[in-house]
């Protein structure tokens, strides 16, 4: 059940409406998680920067899509999984690939499943894994700061997981194709 009404740019709240301008603009539609994140100023502007700054790092379209479906999938979030499913399909990564990180497995290629490996490590241990983990990541040409990249991505997905399953997001018409279910 949906816990929140979906702003829109018109019904937002002022402090917020110049943000979901510029997010419609850039993503070509306003996703239903950030219509309910305008809810909440303190949340959509938390989330806005920390989206922009993990957006602006060293991962690529490809690497930060593999990092975002994990952390969708390990969270079991309905609507992340839609929406970073269909982005990573849109940004050219396999179906393959897309259908594994969905199954809870890993990716073929060796330098996404270490980064999904660690990503779900991150997750499911709080932080704390093992040096064979950070060592995997590495050894598959990962720099070292980039681990505290990984921290980054999940932070931004997790605001949107949690809120989406907190609130009850509906999953839009356009992600629907991609529709998960645990």
């Amino acid at each position: 059940m949906q816990k929140f009404p979906l702003q829109t740019i018109a019904s937002a709240p002022e402090a917020v409406k110049p943000v979901l301008q510029a997010l419609e603009q850039k993503l070509g539609f306003l996703p239903n998680a950030i219509a309910t994140m305008a809810n909440s100023p303190v949340l959509l502007n938390a989330f806005v920067g920390a989206f922009g700054s993990f957006h602006g790092g060293s991962f690529d379209v490809i690497e930060r899509q593999v990092l975002l479906l994990t952390n969708a999938v390990t969270i079991k979030c309905p609507w992340t999984i839609a929406v970073h499913s269909t982005f990573a399909l849109e940004d050219g990564l396999a179906q393959s690939e897309i259908d594994a990180i969905r199954q809870g497995k890993l990716p073929s290629d060796g330098k996404y499943a270490a980064l999904s490996a660690l990503t779900r490590a991150l997750i499911e241990t709080r932080g704390n894994v093992g040096e064979a983990v950070i060592a995997r990541f590495i050894a598959a040409g990962y720099a070292e700061t980039q681990l505290l990249e990984v921290v980054a991505g999940i932070g931004v997905s997790t605001l949107a997981a949690t809120t989406t399953n907190l609130a009850g997001t509906p999953i839009e018409d356009r992600l629907k194709a991609q529709a998960w279910a645990a």
